[in-house]
């Protein structure tokens, strides 16, 4: 009698520990599904906003703007786009090669002529 008292006790508590794990199992679920649930809301907000803003940045110039600054020479388009306030934009047809050699030393700056502007001073 009290044999099956102690296996009834065991199996009792072992129940309860069972009980006890799947409930902190299903806890844990639940918090890392809400918290991607937030992370997928964050992420489309923000991918929204940024469409928006393209969207208005787009709209604000307008399609005859636009078609100007990918047809213009490469002054004029450097100028429009600073006038933005854009730092760095590559806009293209798609069939003309970009020379990304060129455009690096752009950006860098051509250290031969930092020695030239310095021997003059």
């Amino acid at each position: 009698s009290s044999g099956i008292n102690a296996e009834y006790g065991d199996n009792i508590n072992a129940r309860g520990e069972l009980e006890r794990i799947s409930s902190a199992r299903k806890s844990e679920l639940d918090y890392l599904r809400a918290c991607n649930e937030l992370e997928v809301t964050k992420r489309r907000k923000m991918a929204q906003i940024e469409a928006d803003k393209f969207k208005a940045m787009v709209g604000d110039l307008g399609p005859e703007n636009i078609a100007a600054i990918a047809t213009s020479g490469h002054s004029n388009q450097v100028k429009m786009l600073e006038a933005l306030g854009l730092k760095s934009t590559l806009i293209t047809d798609g069939s003309t090669p970009l020379n990304l050699f060129k455009t690096a030393q752009g950006l860098v700056g051509n250290p031969d002529s930092n020695k030239s502007n310095s021997t003059e001073n």
